[in-house]
């Protein structure tokens, strides 16, 4: 049984946190629409489209803010501003998940709370507003969520990831592997164990929300390890 969307809260101030009044609003509620309701459109294309549309607006941002970056660095901005964590968060400081349309049992089990959906959510979301009011409106939306934590980010970030493999290259060692060691908590949010080896080295542990997570924590604990030390 689908719960109602008015029930999470009044579409309007969706509309007013998009500084838009949608001519189609069946669009904005297909955007916040999960699966789980059973309703025969939900929000995966949408979020296929906003995702491409949320990639546009960045890139652009970051070639006019950074003009004597090269395509390398902007590329590792892009990834990081784009990422499902980073999405969430965003999400969550608007409140998104109280305007997602579930059913009743994934509503009760905490879905407005999960990274995952949070992130596409949002993207969906922004997939709406550009098929109801076009390119620009999404820029400017987008622009006053992400301004600030463009001038924040002084130097390209380097996903953990990568900095382990490079250092392992870079001592002739074996590409670092990763195992999920296990899984807990409930369906709809679990937590992932991974496991990180690299040769010579202790193994490293960590967790997170997703497999990528856990194992972006699981490389950042490695490389912290490595401070001070010698191999």
């Amino acid at each position: 049984m689908a719960v109602n969307l008015n029930e999470y809260a009044d579409i309007k101030a969706l509309e007013e946190l998009l500084n838009h009044s949608f001519s189609d609003r069946q669009t904005l509620e297909t955007a916040l629409t999960h699966s789980s309701t059973g309703a025969k459109h939900n929000y995966e294309r949408l979020e296929f489209l906003g995702d491409r549309v949320l990639g546009l607006v960045i890139a652009e941002l970051l070639y006019a803010r950074f003009p004597k970056e090269n395509e390398g660095d902007m590329a590792k901005r892009l990834a990081a501003l784009v990422q499902g964590e980073f999405l969430a968060s965003i999400a969550r400081e608007i409140d998104l998940g109280r305007f997602i349309r579930f059913s009743e049992s994934e509503a009760a089990s905490g879905g407005g709370d999960n990274d995952h959906i949070l992130a596409d959510v949002f993207e969906s979301t922004i997939g709406a507003l550009y098929l109801d009011s076009g390119f620009e409106k999404c820029r400017l939306f987008i622009e006053k969520l992400w301004g600030q934590r463009l001038d924040v980010m002084v130097k390209p970030p380097q996903h953990p990831k990568t900095r382990v493999q490079e250092w392992a290259q870079a001592e002739s060692l074996p590409l670092p592997e990763y195992t999920i060691v296990a899984q807990d908590g409930p369906d709809h949010a679990p937590i992932f164990h991974v496991e990180l080896k690299v040769e010579g080295f202790d193994p490293v542990t960590a967790q997170g929300r997703s497999r990528q997570v856990a194992e972006k924590e699981a490389a950042t604990a490695f490389m912290n390890s490595l401070k001070g030390k010698k191999k």
